[in-house]
Parts: structure tokens; sequence; C-alpha cells
């Protein structure tokens, strides 16, 4: 059986007494994307850091193709791209420059970086924009160029940290096709993420983390059926009368965001009925309602205790690999 692309067995890291990661274990495979998802403080972005090398691990392993890590300056480790959550970029810097720059660091030079600038620049949609200065960039294109910089060098790994935060829907469009690209090249992609449509868009399998543990593993349709699989959802106003409604329907209601609640009961009509009524009875107008199987997002507030609402959350906690 050939070797995982990436494989991570036993990571631990604490901060000070903050267990950031503990005990975390999965692999990626060719041509797959692995999302990483999880509340604030996780431990995704830590994660994310160990495996790049910019945080050392207490305890636990990093192979890649397998042959392990075995210290920072590592070769093995040129096989990765990082695409860190917070820009790499100069601002009063052209497109170009700045590769040229980053590709430098990567010990290119000559026409092979004029290759990997090209073609990086092309995959991301910027060939036009090459010699304009990054300050005059909108935030979706920063993502773009962003990314470019961790793919210079042709890594078989690209760790996302978040690629898509404060862009608008046609730069993240434009970076889930650039994306599916690498997918099609063989490319192993670990893409952590706080919204939930982005991992049931992309995602071939998902781990989700909570308080520096694995709670999940596994294929998105795989994850939603192995959870109880139906349920109630609908938006109203926040701060309603759970407990009120729950005797009403017969089944415990969670406020999972503000203003959008889970009814954890079969979805009859019956039951549909029961919540249409006591709302309209209590005053309260009814937003979307949706009965039947849970999606992913219904997964995961209930794997993680119902933090992070319609997302998962960002890791704000985390320091950027700096603290847990």
């Amino acid at each position: 059986m050939p070797d995982h692309m990436l494989a991570i067995t036993n990571l631990h890291k604490s901060f000070g007494t903050t267990r950031a990661v503990d005990d975390v274990s999965f692999t990626l495979e060719r041509g797959q994307l692995l999302g990483l998802l999880g509340p604030n403080g996780a431990g995704k972005t830590t994660t994310v850091s160990m495996i790049a090398g910019l945080v050392t691990p207490d305890q636990g392993a990093v192979t890649i193709g397998g042959a392990s890590v075995s210290s920072d300056s590592d070769p093995v480790k040129r096989r990765l791209g990082l695409v860190p959550q917070d820009l790499a970029l100069y601002d009063e810097l052209t497109a170009r420059a700045n590769l040229r720059l980053f590709g430098s660091l990567y010990g290119l030079s000559g026409e092979a970086l004029d290759r990997a600038i090209g073609s990086s620049l092309t995959l991301v949609g910027l060939s036009d924009r090459a010699d304009d200065r990054v300050k005059t960039f909108s935030g979706g294109m920063k993502r773009r160029l962003n990314l470019a910089a961790g793919l210079l060098h042709d890594p078989d790994i690209v760790l996302l940290d978040e690629p898509t935060v404060g862009v608008d829907p046609q730069s993240r469009n434009a970076i889930f096709d650039n994306l599916e690209q690498l997918k099609s090249r063989g490319k192993a992609l670990l893409y952590t993420t706080h919204y939930m449509e982005e991992a049931e868009r992309l995602a071939d399998r998902i781990v989700i983390l909570d308080r520096g543990r694995v709670v999940a593993d596994g294929a998105p349709a795989d994850l939603r059926a192995a959870a109880d699989v139906d349920d109630i959802a609908f938006a109203t106003e926040p701060g309603i009368d759970v407990a009120g409604l729950g005797r009403a329907v017969g089944g415990a209601v969670t406020e999972v965001a503000p203003g959008e609640y889970v009814a954890a009961v079969s979805p009859t009509p019956a039951a549909v009925a029961a919540v249409t009524t006591w709302l309209a009875e209590n005053g309260l107008a009814l937003g979307e309602l949706r009965a039947g199987r849970r999606r992913l997002e219904d997964v995961f507030l209930r794997l993680t205790g119902g933090g992070g609402g319609g997302a998962a959350g960002g890791d704000a906690g985390e320091g950027r690999g700096a603290e847990p």
C-alpha cells in the first residue's frame, strides 16, 4: 500500500497550562481536499502550524510521503506549500515583484522562477495585473495572490488556513475553481474554514476538532448519516422561550445562533405544525424552516456543543500558531 501523502500521528501541543492540541491524528491523500473544521480555539491553526514546521509539537510525528519530518530545515518540507490566514504580501510591490521575492526564498531563480510566476498568476487569474502594485488590489485579489505565492515551488501538499476570509463571492468562486484544478493535478489540500457551505462544496473528507481533539473524521455524507438524521430547523427572533417551545413540540429546542433554532424531533407534519402554531400564538414571525435530514452545519454544532452558529468560527484564540 502506498504511503499517505501526509500523515500526522498523535500530535500534542500545550501553551502553558492550555492544551491546544491533544492527541490529533489524521491522514491526507493525493488528489484529496480535507476540510479541517472547529470552533474558535479548537486547535486548527496550531495543528497547521505544526505540520508546516512553524510550531514544534510536544509529542507526535508528521510524515510527508512516508518520510518523517525531523527538523525545521528538513528538505522534505519543500513538498509543502503554506497559504496563511494573514496576507503575506507587500503592498508597495507589484504582484510580480511579490512572487519574485517569495520564489527566491524557495530557491528559484532565472527562467525557472519566471515560469513559476507566470504559471501561478495564470492559475489565480491575475496575469493581467502582474505589474500593478498590490495596494491597488481588492481584498479578493490579494487572497488570490496569497494563494499564488504558496504554489510557486509546485508543492505536493498545500496547507490553506481560511483562504477566503473577507473576500467577495466572485473571488471566493475563483479560489474554489483554483482548488479544483489543484486537486485534478493530484495535489493534496488541507483546508481550514469557518464556512460550512465551503466544506460542503469542497471537502472529500472532514476532520472536526473541538478543544484540541478530533471528534469526527469522515466524508461529509458519512458524518451526516452517523448523526441523528432528522430534525426541524427554523429562524425567528433571537432569545425565544426554547423550553416552552420544547414542551409544545415534545423535544429539545436549541438556539444554535442568534435567531436560528433546531428542534430535535422527527419532522412529522404534526411536529412542524406544533412549531408554526406555537410561534404564531407567541407573536413570532417564522423565517426559513427546514424539516428533514441534518446538514453538515447541524452535525458540527451537535459535536462541538453548539458554538459558532452558522459558521464554525475562526481560530482567533490561536494567535496564528503562537497560542492555542
